[in-house]
């Protein structure tokens, strides 16, 4: 599996397909774009058969230089080494950890790292490794050295993605650096009109008719990074909060298992504040 970007111009499918055939590859699939906003080509493309992965890689990016394109070769389907950072809320890491097992996602969970203790029987039952670690409120020191864990746990473990499955901290610039484009965080769709706890709560009092999440790339814009992907359920006055929030967390979970999958399937790619899906 190959992706491939950089400036657009002309002729760069002829040279893409063409490696790829020198390197004796029978193309499979083959998915393009041209972002008009951003002068940027993106293209994703399935090999198979070819004389092997190192030619493969070696014939493109011996012409990697002329298109000043940054060019990727891996297997699809290898299972990106994942960290889960959590906190109390089970719905998405459950969800994960599942459809891992049932091979639906393509995921090798290293970890998961919680500021709260709730989850370690649930990694536990999956034989994830949990790691505790409390953030006290007002205490800028705990939260430092929780994020330090983390970026330590990243180079120890060799991670290639950090997902935020209702992880309830704010992640500090720094972190948010370190992490650009292999952060992926999930959040409801209420926001910025619904801050705070109880969200759910407050959308039944609105009465809401529909219930959404949304799965982006974290930046330091607090949940206003390039979206992958989003969902919503109609709902109607008829349904109790609790009604509401399973209804909620339901779509948040899967939204998030999409956006992981689309990441790890190289299917995401980024393009200035919003990104490219090729489904």
């Amino acid at each position: 599996m190959v992706t491939w970007q950089c400036p657009d111009r002309a002729g760069i499918v002829h040279a893409v397909t063409g490696a790829c055939v020198s390197a004796g590859g029978n193309l499979t699939e083959l998915q393009q774009f041209s972002s008009t906003d951003t002068g940027r080509f993106f293209m994703r493309l399935q090999v198979r058969d070819m004389t092997s992965a190192a030619d493969l890689t070696a014939a493109l990016r011996g012409i990697a230089p002329a298109f000043q394109a940054s060019v990727s070769v891996d297997h699809l389907g290898r299972p990106l080494r994942t960290l889960v950072l959590a906190s109390k809320a089970p719905h998405c890491l459950a969800h994960m950890l599942f459809n891992r097992d049932a091979g639906r996602l393509p995921v090798d969970i290293v970890a998961v790292m919680a500021n709260h203790p709730d989850l370690a029987d649930l990694a536990a039952f999956y034989g994830v490794e949990f790691e505790h670690r409390p953030i006290v409120k007002g205490s800028s020191k705990s939260k430092e050295e929780f994020e330090q864990a983390v970026l330590d746990k990243v180079e120890e473990r060799d991670v290639e993605l950090v997902v935020l499955a209702r992880y309830m901290q704010i992640l500090s610039p720094h972190l948010c650096e370190e992490l650009s484009g292999r952060c992926i965080n999930i959040h409801h769709s209420f926001l910025p009109g619904f801050k705070g706890a109880n969200p759910y709560r407050q959308a039944h009092e609105r009465g809401v008719k529909l219930i959404g999440a949304t799965a982006h790339f974290v930046t330091s814009d607090l949940d206003e990074g390039p979206i992958i992907e989003q969902n919503v359920q109609r709902v109607d006055h008829s349904q109790t909060v609790a009604q509401l929030t399973a209804i909620g967390q339901d779509t948040e979970s899967t939204t998030l298992a999409e956006a992981v999958r689309l990441h790890c399937e190289h299917r995401a790619f980024l393009d200035g504040r919003r990104t490219v899906i090729f489904r």
